[in-house]
């Protein structure tokens, strides 16, 4: 069976303003390359840290928190105290999890993302936006390509955490 073609050449998401069609093409690749990792590879061990490199659930839970994060900073919000206990429960030994779980939240996160990215208005792109309790500055779309951008490289991690073997 021919692999599909990758989403940054299938053209535009509908309704995604143009300079955010990067942001849309690599979250949605993510979500593609995570449902088929775990299609193809069992995973025996949630927690397992390979080598000491961070768990599989980790790397899941992370990629769901750190969309919602990023996204609620572009659009101009502070966190909740929901989103930072989340954050502080990220890669917390849990044996009530389940994998199937943990794929569901990121493909509802990147769900969410992309109908965001939907109502965004280019003229807003280059706002600024401030981020954690220091009030960092950045702008939206810094915000925006720095969420496709972290969600990237961790699902790269977290392939190469399933390949070692959790």
């Amino acid at each position: 069976m021919d692999k599909p073609i990758e989403y940054w050449l299938r053209g535009p998401v509908e309704g995604i303003t143009g300079l955010l069609q990067p942001v849309a093409h690599a979250l949605l690749q993510v979500q593609y390359e995570i449902d088929d990792l775990f299609q193809s590879n069992k995973v025996g061990n949630l927690w397992k840290k390979p080598n000491g490199i961070a768990s599989v659930a980790f790397h899941l839970q992370h990629i769901t928190g750190v969309i919602d994060r990023l996204f609620t900073y572009a659009n101009g919000k502070e966190l909740s105290s929901e989103q930072l206990l989340y954050l502080r429960n990220e890669g917390v030994y849990n044996p009530n999890i389940k994998l199937e779980d943990l794929v569901m939240n990121v493909n509802k996160q990147i769900d969410q993302a992309i109908s965001l990215l939907k109502s965004i208005h280019p003229e807003t792109l280059s706002e600024e936006r401030l981020v954690g309790r220091k009030k960092l500055p950045s702008t939206q779309i810094g915000l925006l390509f720095h969420a496709a951008e972290h969600t990237t490289r961790h699902f790269g991690q977290l392939l190469v955490t399933v390949k070692l073997g959790s």
